[in-house]
């Protein structure tokens, strides 16, 4: 299994070694969603390279949470955790596509 803590070290090693950007956190959020767009826009065109724009967005992601003082890897797994409990109702939407909507409980406001 990766450990994504080294990751995110990585990450900031490779930043900080090429002189990009380590300070600026809305500046990265804007690229991450860049990023996203751009493996949107191939997957829509059904052009290759979509998992590599993936793997852009998880570098800007894995150096904000590094950068934030977040470990994105135990957030993953209570998170994961965390739905697995979740109740859904399943609906239609007016175009006839299935949705899932979270059921709120007590325990899960």
């Amino acid at each position: 299994m990766v450990d994504l803590k080294e990751l995110q070290k990585e990450v900031i090693r490779n930043k900080v070694e090429k002189g990009f950007n380590t300070t600026n956190t809305a500046l990265e959020f804007c690229r991450a969603y860049e990023e996203l767009s751009e493996a949107f826009s191939k997957f829509n065109k059904g052009q290759d390279g979509v998992a590599e724009e993936f793997a852009d967005v998880m570098i800007f992601i894995l150096g904000m949470c590094e950068n934030m003082g977040f470990d994105l890897e135990k957030e993953l797994v209570a998170k994961i955790e965390k739905n697995k409990k979740r109740k859904y109702l399943k609906s239609k939407s007016p175009d006839g596509t299935d949705v899932f909507i979270r059921v709120k409980t007590d325990e899960d406001p």
